[in-house]
């Protein structure tokens, strides 16, 4: 397999990778929105995501390599194209054509891994150490199906941990940006509906992550004033 082929293949990949991560990124967002609309209903929903065997030991895992898979190859395909870069400018003048984000999707990325681990210690080892190691998971007397509410307000009663979420969604959004609709261009798509998949992934790149922000003030400012019911 020649160079450019497997460049490609590399690029598809990070692609594929990039749209199953913007799928449960859409029903992530949908579960905690819930949580503004009707806090029973968030806690069905999170109950049934935390103690599902389906998504606790099939999707879950498949969801966390999707993750470690994602920002290898991105590391992987910023290695490639530092190592070409000075050939490519040279012939394409990237440097010119390029918006700033897609020249930074590295940093933007990087971001959103810090991200990613903070969150995951702050909500899912918690959950995981609920789950397993004090056994809820296996003893029904110790399931609790209305707690996740109550811990969402108690996570974001701190104005430090809200503004360090609200500041990761706008690296998010940058993220998601440039990284949406190039994901359909590595697959051949944009060309064709350039106009309709630029609108959509650029709509869903604001959208979302302004939701996930706006999530995170809406309970921070009305738990603390005592308003949330």
């Amino acid at each position: 397999m020649g160079l450019l082929e497997s460049s490609i293949l590399r690029k598809v990949a990070m692609a594929l990778s990039g749209l199953f991560l913007v799928v449960f990124l859409l029903q992530h967002f949908a579960i905690n929105f819930s949580s503004v609309l009707s806090p029973n209903t968030f806690n069905n929903w999170s109950h049934f995501m935390g103690y599902n065997p389906f998504v606790q030991f099939i999707l879950q895992p498949i969801l966390i390599l999707g993750i470690i898979f994602h920002f290898v190859m991105g590391f992987v395909l910023e290695f490639q194209n530092r190592r070409s870069r000075s050939v490519a400018y040279a012939k394409f003048k990237g440097v010119q054509n390029a918006t700033w984000v897609s020249q930074n999707m590295i940093y933007s990325g990087l971001v959103v891994l810090f991200f990613l681990g903070y969150h995951m210690l702050d909500f899912w080892v918690p959950e995981m150490n609920h789950k397993f190691v004090h056994g809820s998971l296996f003893n029904v007397e110790l399931v609790d199906t209305q707690r996740y509410y109550q811990e969402l307000l108690h996570k974001f009663e701190s104005p430090v941990r809200v503004v360090l979420y609200v500041l990761s969604f706008v690296f998010l959004a940058l993220h998601l940006y440039h990284g949406f609709a190039s994901s359909f261009q590595s697959m051949g798509v944009l060309y064709r509906y350039k106009k309709v998949v630029n609108l959509l992934t650029r709509g869903f790149a604001v959208l979302i992550p302004l939701g996930f922000a706006f999530i995170a003030l809406y309970h921070h400012f009305f738990s603390i004033q005592g308003l949330d019911v």
